[in-house]
């Protein structure tokens, strides 16, 4: 049993760190940049440094509602729920780079918070009917977790093109 405490004990350190690395990479592409280049596309595609922010954000605080408040918390499928999810995108006119860290420290300390509070990270919730999920199927925290660390991962990886594309500046390497 003290085995099992201590695994999951660094389990939970593990997904911590692994989250505070890859915010790390996210949050340092807008360092030293102003509003106008946060809210930049230079890239094909319609992706913002502030946009991308406020996305990770959004998406892990509506992951760790799921691990706490289950299907509910993000099994909408309807327009507004569509809607919300891209204008999580869009670094809005009067959004602030230095209010959307705020935020995102806000949210990471919350889920870190999760993490070591929750009585085991096998517990699970279906996931919502939508044709980006397996029907039937069901996430455990730990599955929910691993989600939001590639996700975090991802979009600091996109992060890193579009700041390359502002001023040259890589935080990746």
């Amino acid at each position: 049993m003290a085995d099992e405490r201590v695994r999951s004990e660094h389990e939970r350190q593990d997904f911590i760190g692994a989250l505070a690395k890859h915010r790390g990479f996210l949050v340092q592409t807008v360092t030293g940049l102003s509003e106008e280049q946060a809210r930049r596309r230079p890239t094909v595609s319609a992706l913002s440094l502030g946009g991308l922010i406020k996305h990770v954000t959004r998406a892990e605080q509506n992951w760790t509602n799921f691990i706490t408040h289950g299907t509910s918390a993000i099994g909408r499928t309807d327009a507004a729920s569509f809607a919300a999810h891209a204008a999580s995108f869009d670094m809005a006119d009067d959004e602030t780079v230095s209010g959307l860290l705020e935020r995102y420290a806000e949210v990471a300390r919350s889920t870190e918070a999760l993490i070591m509070s929750l009585p085991s990270l096998e517990v699970a919730h279906p996931l919502p009917d939508a044709p980006w999920f397996e029907p039937g199927a069901s996430w455990t925290a730990r599955r929910a977790l691993l989600h939001i660390v590639a996700e975090t991962a991802q979009h600091a990886g996109h992060a890193d093109i579009i700041r390359e594309s502002i001023d040259g500046a890589k935080s990746m390497g």
